[in-house]
């Protein structure tokens, strides 16, 4: 025989446990209720505040988004790139748990600029993103940053209707100057080659002719010795 699942064995029984519960459930609402009419309405006060628990049961809900609640300062929200402090150095993509950071890099033939603190910048910025739906707020990419130009902010309702709109792209280079800086640094690597190559060339032929123009010695014969036995004549 099968056990009956509800507060009662009988349907009434059940329906009256249920009137039972909401006027117990309502009770309780219209305390809190009286309580908030006779506090005062709660400031907005973050957890780390003093007076925090003060008004436990005064009015608790804020006017959001006029009203919102102080973010503490080690919050871990959302990731912010200050792409002009980036040396694009890779090291936040490599060290990111979830591969939330795509970057593509660009290598320059020479020094392009200088970050904040007075970092040599060297290499282009043609992608940046992180994507926001990956992320696990871990925050090691902001720790390995030599520039401290990534940074989580204090945001943290950044909601979207599509995923996609959670990645976010911090280059600002153009596609047309993502080509012609590939084209420049291609060309630059090519005149390197073919200047080491002429000298790998000429370095040869200089060989050849110092070893054409080396000559051998001339052998020359032993020198002969001049001295000459007595001959003793018998008498």
């Amino acid at each position: 025989m099968s056990k009956k699942i509800g507060a009662n064995n009988s349907y009434f029984g059940n329906i009256k446990e249920a009137f039972k519960t909401s006027k117990h459930g309502l009770k309780i609402t219209i305390d809190h209720f009286k309580d908030a009419l006779k506090n005062e309405r709660r400031d907005p006060l973050g957890t780390s505040d003093d007076n925090y628990f003060e008004k436990q049961n005064a009015i608790v809900t804020l006017k959001y988004p006029e009203e919102v609640l102080p973010v503490p300062d080690n919050g871990r929200y959302k990731l912010d790139l200050e792409i002009d402090d980036c040396i694009v150095c890779d090291k936040c993509a490599k060290i990111c748990p979830v591969d939330c950071i795509d970057i593509e890099p660009i290598k320059s033939t020479d020094v392009i600029g200088e970050t904040s603190d007075g970092t040599p910048k060297r290499i282009y910025a043609a992608k940046f993103d992180i994507d926001m739906a990956k992320c696990l707020f871990c925050g090691l990419c902001t720790y390995v940053c030599p520039t401290e130009c990534l940074t989580m902010t204090k945001s943290y309702d950044y909601s979207e209707l599509d995923m996609r709109s959670l990645t976010y792209g911090f280059a600002n280079m153009s596609p047309e100057e993502v080509k012609e800086k590939n084209r420049l640094y291609d060309l630059e690597q090519e005149k390197k080659k073919a200047a080491k190559l002429g000298a790998t060339t000429e370095a040869k032929a200089t060989t050849v002719k110092t070893e054409e123009k080396v000559e051998e010695p001339v052998k020359k014969s032993a020198p002969k010795p001049k001295f000459r036995p007595k001959v003793i004549k018998k008498k």
